[in-house]
């Protein structure tokens, strides 16, 4: 592991290889799980901001699921997280004509509708983060779905850390990626990577 401020970063994430593969997943890991994403306080009113922006792209059932419960709900684990539907898809989720899934936030974002890309910690899957007091801990999370990932990952020597390189900044600053790619650097030279 090595620390950064007050993020501590799992050595898998600077060695492990990975590239979404959203033709071999066909997004996967919004339709999967028992859970929601996890979603920051500060995150629910920009998913509330965004929803007349992509009400029609949502489902009638996930319409139904944000009209009862919200955008989000505390999981089992005492996490805020997205609302899902039927117990796995995230309300979030659509679907193209060939069946894959996609965010319709991102979705919105990328047509320039909103400002807002997504819940960080659905940018930054598969990175997931967690706190524990004064710090937070950065690791790489495997999941059986992301296998196609791993191995696009494998082939284009693309460790994860770089994979979302944009996410990262994201969630912690330029400055603090900057300082991840200089460790990275000298763990290379020591011969840890």
């Amino acid at each position: 592991m090595i620390q950064i401020d007050d993020v501590v970063v799992s050595l898998d994430v600077l060695r492990e290889k990975f590239l979404c593969d959203l033709g071999a997943c066909r997004g996967e890991c919004c339709i999967e799980g028992d859970a929601g994403a996890p979603v920051e306080l500060e995150e629910v009113e920009k998913l509330e901001e965004v929803l007349p922006v992509i009400w029609d792209d949502l489902s009638p059932e996930a319409r139904a699921v944000i009209e009862k419960q919200g955008v989000v709900y505390t999981d089992a684990e005492g996490d805020l997280v997205t609302s899902i539907v039927n117990g796995k898809d995230c309300v979030f989720t659509c679907y193209d004509e060939k069946g894959a899934c996609y965010c319709a936030i991102e979705k919105a974002y990328r047509a320039g509708k909103t400002d807002f890309y997504k819940p960080v910690s659905c940018h930054l899957y598969p990175i997931r983060v967690g706190n524990y007091g004064p710090y937070k801990a950065v690791n790489y999370h495997r999941w059986d779905v992301c296998k196609a990932a791993v191995l696009l990952g494998r082939k284009e020597n693309l460790p994860v850390y770089k994979f979302l390189r944009e996410p990262l900044i994201r969630k912690f600053g330029q400055a603090w990626y900057n300082e991840l790619e200089i460790a990275v650097e000298e763990l290379k030279k020591q011969g840890y990577l």
